[in-house]
């Protein structure tokens, strides 16, 4: 008997030594330290993400380059250059990666959402095959800072110049951002009249409403605006309304950010009953301009030697072939 459950001891650890020794030559994989690798080797093949599609409430799973198509088709216009296509294809891959290793749209534990508030826009019908070419001559290709992926922002219109950070277009303090860099916005002579010069103006019981919302405090009944500070592009970092005072940005996303078009302003004064904002441009100003990118591509530019244009001491590299 005794010999028997020496045995039988034996087996047994001889087992456990089997398994331990398994188990350490497939180790778990360990979580991605940030900010400790170069992202562009992150992934070996191409990835399939979850996306949210919120028009139908249902998430569905997607080749990331196929989601790109919808995102390019929308984000800019599909008869636009090829090359400055090839652009928004870059940036769109970048923004998409760096969002995700971010913790993607945590409301719905997915990747990546068809909302362009919580995302980017994306309009699979929009889809054509000079978008699909800018989609697959790109494969792969993303934008990385000291082997970070960047924050990969794009905004429609300048007005002549982009931010000179992301703290003075986007109020963005997160983490930093040195590859923000303001330069010449060449989209400015081919851009859209309403670019080039716009006027908005917001019912004051609506201005009082939404600068509660977005500072905290009821500035009561509105009777002056004024901009507090500007930053080295021009654009509007503070502004005041009464007693309050808040950020431009903020500002500007809570009035709707297709009617105060930029915080690139010369006029922000209580006119007749309204707030009146006078400016140029559209969108945040940070990274990419569209328009700018069309121009560069019309002047014969690369979609590489666009997109290393808006973003400072950036390096292009493959996270997949």
């Amino acid at each position: 008997m005794q010999k028997a459950a020496s045995r039988i001891l034996m087996i047994l650890a001889m087992i456990l030594l089997g398994l331990t020794l398994v188990s350490c030559s497939n180790p778990e994989q360990k979580p991605q330290v940030k900010g400790n690798k170069d992202d562009s080797q992150a992934y070996q093949t191409e990835p399939t993400i979850s996306l949210y599609i919120n028009e139908t409430k249902q998430t569905e799973k997607i080749k990331l380059e196929k989601y790109l198509e919808g995102v390019v088709a929308a984000e800019m216009d599909p008869a636009w250059p090829q090359n400055s296509l090839a652009a928004q294809a870059i940036l769109a891959r970048t923004f998409t990666l760096k969002k995700i290793q971010d913790g993607g749209v945590k409301a719905y534990g997915t990747d990546a959402s068809t909302s362009v508030e919580e995302f980017q826009a994306y309009d699979p019908s929009r889809i054509n095959d000079r978008v699909r070419k800018a989609v697959r001559d790109t494969r792969g290709e993303v934008l990385t800072y000291q082997g970070a992926y960047i924050n990969g922002w794009f905004f429609a219109d300048g007005g002549g110049q982009t931010a000179s950070s992301a703290v003075e277009g986007l109020e963005f303090r997160k983490e930093k951002a040195p590859y923000i860099t303001s330069v010449k916005d060449p989209g400015e002579t081919i851009t859209e009249p309403e670019n080039k010069s716009w006027t908005a103006s917001f019912d004051l019981a609506t201005v009082r409403k939404k600068v509660k919302e977005t500072a905290g405090n009821d500035p009561g009944p509105v009777q002056s605006a004024a901009i507090l500070e500007k930053g080295p592009s021009g654009r509007a970092m503070k502004v005041k309304i009464n007693d309050v005072t808040l950020s431009a940005p903020a500002l500007r996303l809570a009035l709707g950010n297709d009617q105060m078009r930029s915080s690139l302003i010369d006029k922000f004064a209580i006119e007749n009953g309204k707030l009146v904002i006078h400016g140029k441009g559209y969108g945040h100003g940070v990274g990419m301009s569209q328009w700018g990118a069309r121009a560069l591509a019309e002047q014969g530019k690369s979609a590489q030697e666009i997109v290393q244009y808006w973003f400072k001491d950036v390096e292009l590299k493959k996270a997949w072939k």
